[in-house]
This record gives C-alpha cells, sequence and structure tokens, in this order.
C-alpha cells in the first residue's frame, strides 16, 4: 500500500548559473572596472552552481577538521587533517586567484573581478574562505619587508594549492594566516601578553598563546607580540628555516556555531621563531593593512551569503504552492520576497563600490573612501545578513530548518562575519576615528552621495540629516551604530538610484530612506504600491 506520494515540494537548486542568474553583480561588475571579466565570471558562475560543487561543500561542513596532536610514537604532529572535498575547495580558489590574482596579475579591475568571484564563492562554501582572505590580505603587508617578500611571495602568488606539510621551500604553493587574539583581550589586542625576545638581527623567538588562531594549517602567519620596542608585528612560519617544526602547538580545536570546514583553534608558541615585520612597536598598523583587506572580504562573504539565503527562498517560492497558488504568486510573500531582493541587491553594490576602492592605492579620494566605506560597509551588511538568512529560512518552513539543504549552515555562517576582524562597536569606532583623524572623510562621503540628490525627495532628505549627523560632535561615540548606519544606507540610495532599475530604487528609499521607515524592521514592508514582479523578475530572471 502506498502512504504518500512526494509532491508540492521544491527541487533541490542545483546545476544553476550563479552568476548568469544575479543581474545586480554582473551590473555592478561591469560599472566598477571589472566588465572585461565577465565572460571568465560566467564561466566560474556555472562551475560554482553545479551539483558537484555544492557536494563538496555539504561534505566538507559534514565531515569536519580533525586534530592529530602525536603520532603513534608520542611525537608532537600538531597537525589537522580535513576532509577532501575540503581541499578541493581549496584548490579552486587557488586555481582562480582568490588568494593573491589583483597582486601576481595586476591590471585595471583586477580587484573587482575577484571581489565578484569571492561572493559568488559565498554562496557556496565559507570556510575555505577563510585561508583564503588571510592569503590575499597579507601579502602589502609582507611586500614592505624585502627579504621576506622575495622568498614568500612568489609562492603566495602560485595557483596551485599544495595540501603537504611540508616546509615551504619544497611546496608549489602556500596559504597565510594571522593570529591576534588573546584570551584576555579580544579585540584589544594590546591587552595581549605573548612576548618576543630577541635572537638576531630580525629573528625573535615567541612565548605565548593566541586565543583564535584561524586556519592553523597554513603555512605562514602574521602575529602581534610585545617586543621589547612595544608591541609589533611579525612573520611566524610553520617550519624553521633549518626544516624543523616551528615550536608552534595547537591545543585544541575550536567548537565552532558555524564555518565547520574551516579548523579555528588555539595555539601556544614554546619558542617559536619569528621574524619582525615592519618597525618594531608598530605592530598595530602593519597587521591594520591586513586587517582592512579582510574586512572587505568579509562584506564580500556576507553579500554573497545573503544572495545565496535570496535564492533559496525564490526558488521555493516558485515551486511550492499553498492556499490554492504558488507562494511566488501570492502578494504578502511577494512583498517579502522583493524586500529580501533589495537587501540583497544593495549589499552587492555596496560592496562592489568598495572594492573598486581598493584599486587605486595612490588615489587618494578613493584611499580616503575606502578608509571609511570599509568598517561601514562590514558593520552593515554583516549586520543584516542574519535577519535575512532568518526570513528566508522562514519562506522554506520547516525545510528550511532541518539540515538537509543549505539554509541551516547559511543561518549559522551568518554571524561570523560581524565578529571576525572586529565586531559592530569596533567597526563604529573605526569609522569615528576615520572621521577624526582625516576630516576629507567627510568630504568623499559627501562627494560620492551627493551626485544623487534630487533624485529622489526621501532621499535627500535623509542625506540632508546625515549631513548634520557627520559635523555634530555631540555624544558622538553613542551616536557611532547611527552615524554608521546612516553613511552606509545613504551610499546605497545614492549608488540604487543612480544605477539601479527605478523600481528598485524607488522601494529601496520608500522603506529604508523615508521619515518613519523603519530599516532594521522584518521583511515585507515595502509600500504595496512597489512593483513586486519587476523586482522580482531581476532578482531570479527565470520567473514570468
Amino acid at each position: 500500500m502506498v502512504t504518500h506520494e512526494v509532491f508540492n515540494q521544491s527541487p533541490p537548486l542545483l546545476d544553476y548559473n550563479l552568476y548568469a542568474k544575479n543581474l545586480a553583480l554582473q551590473d555592478a561588475v561591469a560599472r566598477e572596472g571589472a566588465g572585461w571579466a565577465h565572460d571568465w565570471l560566467m564561466q566560474r558562475g556555472a562551475e560554482l552552481g553545479s551539483a558537484e560543487m555544492l557536494e563538496w561543500a555539504t561534505q566538507a561542513n559534514q565531515y569536519p577538521p580533525t586534530l592529530r596532536l602525536v603520532d603513534n610514537g608520542g611525537r608532537r604532529r600538531d597537525e589537522v587533517e580535513f576532509h577532501p572535498a575540503y581541499h578541493q575547495l581549496m584548490a579552486y580558489l587557488k586555481r582562480h586567484g582568490a588568494s593573491a590574482g589583483p597582486w601576481a596579475e595586476p591590471q585595471a579591475g583586477a580587484h573587482v573581478k575577484r571581489a565578484a568571484l569571492y561572493l559568488l564563492f559565498a554562496e557556496v562554501e565559507d570556510g575555505t574562505l577563510c585561508p583564503t582572505t588571510m592569503t590575499y590580505a597579507v601579502v602589502p603587508a609582507i611586500a614592505r619587508d624585502k627579504q621576506i617578500a622575495a622568498e614568500w611571495l612568489p609562492r603566495i602568488y602560485s595557483r596551485e594549492y599544495d595540501r603537504r606539510f611540508l616546509p615551504a621551500e619544497q611546496k608549489r604553493g602556500v596559504t597565510l594566516g594571522m593570529g591576534l587574539t588573546e584570551k584576555q583581550g579580544g579585540s584589544d589586542v594590546r591587552a595581549n601578553t605573548t612576548r618576543a625576545e630577541l635572537i638576531a638581527g630580525r629573528e625573535y623567538r615567541i612565548v605565548g598563546h593566541k586565543w583564535f588562531f584561524s586556519a592553523p594549517m597554513c603555512d605562514a602567519f602574521l602575529i602581534l607580540a610585545h617586543s621589547p620596542g612595544g608591541l609589533s608585528c611579525f612573520f611566524l612560519p610553520r617550519w624553521t628555516p633549518d626544516g624543523q617544526r616551528n615550536d608552534i602547538r595547537i591545543q585544541r580545536l575550536k567548537d565552532k556555531l558555524g564555518d565547520r570546514s574551516n579548523a579555528g583553534s588555539e595555539v601556544e608558541f614554546w619558542g617559536a621563531h619569528a621574524w619582525l615585520v615592519g618597525e618594531e612597536g608598530r605592530g598595530i598598523p602593519t597587521i591594520l593593512e591586513m586587517g582592512t583587506y579582510c574586512r572587505l572580504d568579509c562584506a564580500l562573504g556576507s553579500a554573497g551569503l545573503m544572495r545565496q539565503a535570496l535564492s533559496q527562498a525564490l526558488h521555493h517560492a516558485q515551486h511550492r504552492a499553498a492556499f490554492g497558488k504558488l507562494l511566488i504568486d501570492q502578494p504578502l510573500m511577494q512583498n517579502v520576497l522583493a524586500d529580501l531582493a533589495i537587501e540583497s541587491e544593495a549589499a552587492q553594490i555596496l560592496a562592489l563600490r568598495l572594492a573598486r576602492a581598493f584599486e587605486e592605492p595612490a588615489d587618494e579620494v578613493q584611499l580616503l573612501l575606502r578608509r571609511v566605506l570599509t568598517p561601514t560597509a562590514k558593520y552593515w551588511i554583516c549586520k543584516r545578513g542574519p535577519a535575512v538568512a532568518a526570513e528566508a529560512m522562514e519562506v522554506l518552513g520547516g525545510n528550511g530548518y532541518i539540515e538537509e539543504g543549505v539554509m541551516a549552515r547559511l543561518y549559522r555562517q551568518m554571524p561570523l562575519n560581524s565578529i571576525w576582524e572586529g565586531s559592530g562597536n569596533i567597526m563604529c569606532l573605526d569609522v569615528l576615528r576615520a572621521l577624526a583623524k582625516h576630516p576629507r572623510c567627510r568630504e568623499v562621503v559627501v562627494e560620492e552621495i551627493n551626485p544623487a540628490l534630487g533624485c529622489d525627495p526621501r532621499f535627500d532628505a535623509f542625506v540632508s540629516q546625515l549631513k548634520d549627523g557627520l559635523t555634530d560632535m555631540e555624544n558622538i561615540e553613542s551616536r557611532a551604530r547611527q552615524l554608521t548606519q546612516g553613511i552606509a544606507l545613504a551610499v546605497q540610495g545614492a549608488l540604487l538610484l543612480r544605477h539601479a532599475p527605478g523600481y528598485v530604487a524607488e522601494a529601496f528609499c520608500a522603506s529604508r530612506l523615508a521619515d518613519g521607515s523603519f530599516a532594521g524592521g522584518a521583511f515585507g514592508n515595502l509600500p504595496g504600491g512597489s512593483d513586486f514582479a519587476a523586482i522580482l523578475q531581476r532578482a531570479w530572471p527565470s520567473l514570468s
């Protein structure tokens, strides 16, 4: 006897082109200077949406890394073993330049091209993006040290992923990590207690610990430690130049909420050898340059996660019927989905605009814009991510809440980018520091926003209030979140008004910028006259 048959269930979202489906991303890539990479990104989009790639992502998270502290004879190993799927994903990222492409092959638009790839890959798997980001971000910091750069940059630039645990000179390619956080300080790295003792020249012996040491199987790390001259930055390889394992002792792997495929760890340094990077006592400015590129990737990663959550919701609503018609055809569901689509497009447009600011390091305007927009974008996009994932999960109902499928993994992953490289308050205080240290930051933000004035009265009124807030120093620190959110929304609004279809910009201004609107409220509150059909067709072109 047949007890039931399966019907009215959406099929798995497999074998589709992530880039072809994402018109907003295509527009942003062309506008921000990487239109020449369109065909290349189309190829990557098809690969990343394949059933094989999505299965690798599932396996890498279902079978998390395992710590091997000692061998069967009791000798220290301090190694982490990964599922083969993890290595397949890492090889894909390395092969396509996600870890060093813009540095190895510099050209106009290279960072934007990489940003688009990173965003697309974030839709698929995010644990492998951690060592990828750190390898990308470390380059500007170590490039200033001629000796380290000469030895290590060719290995970083290599497109080959070499999983073997060997001295770097024996490998075809390397990855880089970082270690800042200690248990007593967290974001307050000046509270660190790890010490560096001079051996000779620029070589030091490191004794101490790191409470969060991401991707411990990387080939080298930038760390912070106190030297006689103050808090300094050091280059710490896994192997010493004489071919011995450096004394980096893994204590345990973190049991994390998400990011399961990646190994987060605690480590102790028992006299590990490291080399000074930059000036002694100037460790924070040196490593903050690395942090700036990491923060860009936090914004890109969250934008990618948001886009995948939206895609899952749209795909489900296109196939699932309730109360006599498809979810996608029901007005209230259309409002929710259109609101999610606007949030996703606004995140992508801001993240790609930020990526372009990294293209021109000698351009003062772009440098100052980057200085204030990096913490702004990281704060706002990463803050909106969990809300987007929760709403998208609700669209799928119970099927979204269980571990089959990807929604549960997306939801667990979402908070990480808000926490990594500085939590929300740190980002907002960094915005204040940028405005205080570089008065022209106000000007360049206003210059970025001004071209959209006159397009929408709600935008104009919002910008007028923001400009007042940028010059009002009273209780400025307690208002830092409000100010940072205002900058993010104003820049998003300006970009949408200038470059997105009118129905997208109109709905954004009505729901995020109008007096009485609540940008942090529940999704599904677009005005009833919004063009839901057009917004949804743009977000998911297969709709008709």
